[in-house]
């Protein structure tokens, strides 16, 4: 499984819908709260160039990182990784 870190705040409702589907799912998600994270705000403002969230970080073998916005699409995504 790739590593994953999912950038979110704690007011957004996007976020909420990706959180509990990562509880549903029981996956190994790191939380960075941009709000109380500076760095983690400045890591994705640096890789992404916008402070949008929920985006979920990926890293595959190899080290390669892949970053995805969009609820619908990060939700997807761990759908398809729960079942692999």
């Amino acid at each position: 499984m790739p590593g994953l870190s999912l950038y979110k705040t704690s007011w957004c409702s996007f976020c909420a819908r990706v959180l509990s589907v990562i509880d549903e799912l029981e996956l190994p998600v790191e939380l960075r709260d941009i709000d109380s994270d500076v760095v983690a705000r400045e890591q994705l403002q640096a890789a992404t160039g916008r402070t949008t969230v929920p985006c979920l970080r990926i890293e595959s073998e190899g080290s390669a990182v892949t970053w995805m916005h969009e609820s619908r699409d990060i939700i997807g995504y761990l759908r398809e990784v729960a079942v692999a």
